[in-house]
């Protein structure tokens, strides 16, 4: 997953702040995707440039609101609807996007799941079909033939026992009570001192990782 991907999925929940968005790309995929803040803000600001997200205003207490825009709402279905990112493997893609829809309260996770289901079913039909396919060394085939061949058929088994392995999962995830919750208001503490000659401010306790954030991206 892309944090690209999931942090407009959260913001289909309505307008957020970086500092809330970054709590809740950890929350929402259960510990999973835990980035350092300054990659949250980074990426906020590449998705402003792309025409994704846009200025909301900001909260009462001065933190900046972003918001998506009409581009931004239909990436964020794409992603949600199946579209895994450039590069991404399969199965994480899987993860994500379940716990993430799950996480929502807007959205219809059993379509999502089901979704799933419905590629993974696809990936298992197509791994047995390239087991089966597999040659069988004959009986004078030299060792580096016959060596290739097994482990073509190991390769293949592989993509099956994935596949069944993702779909007991989503099995386990259907029976598993869904606890969808709306986003928390937790605000980045305050105390900031002046960053190093770059003129961009730090705030300690919000960025654990020791970024350096312009103030305006709290």
């Amino acid at each position: 997953m892309a944090v690209r991907d999931a942090l407009l999925a959260l913001l289909t929940a309505g307008a957020a702040y970086g500092f809330q968005l970054h709590g809740g790309l950890a929350a929402r995929t259960g510990g999973r995707r835990a980035v350092n803040v300054g990659q949250t803000y980074a990426t906020l600001e590449r998705l402003t440039k792309q025409g994704l997200v846009e200025p909301a205003g900001t909260t009462d207490d001065g933190l900046p609101l972003h918001r998506l825009t009409d581009a931004g709402h239909a990436a964020a279905r794409s992603w949600l609807g199946g579209a895994d990112a450039a590069g991404a493997d399969a199965w994480d893609e899987t993860v994500d996007r379940v716990l993430i829809a799950r996480s929502l309260p807007q959205w219809d996770s059993a379509a999502v799941v089901a979704a799933e289901r419905g590629r993974w079913e696809e990936r298992r039909a197509e791994a047995s079909v390239a087991a089966r396919a597999t040659p069988t060394p004959a009986d004078d085939a030299s060792g580096s033939d016959a060596g290739e061949a097994a482990l073509a058929r190991l390769a293949a088994g592989a993509e099956a026992a994935r596949a069944e392995a993702a779909l007991a999962w989503l099995d386990a995830v259907t029976g598993a009570e869904r606890l969808a919750f709306a986003p928390r208001a937790e605000r980045p503490k305050r105390g900031r001192r002046p960053g190093r000659a770059t003129g961009a401010t730090f705030d300690a306790d919000a960025d654990p990782g020791g970024a350096y954030q312009p103030s305006a991206m709290a």
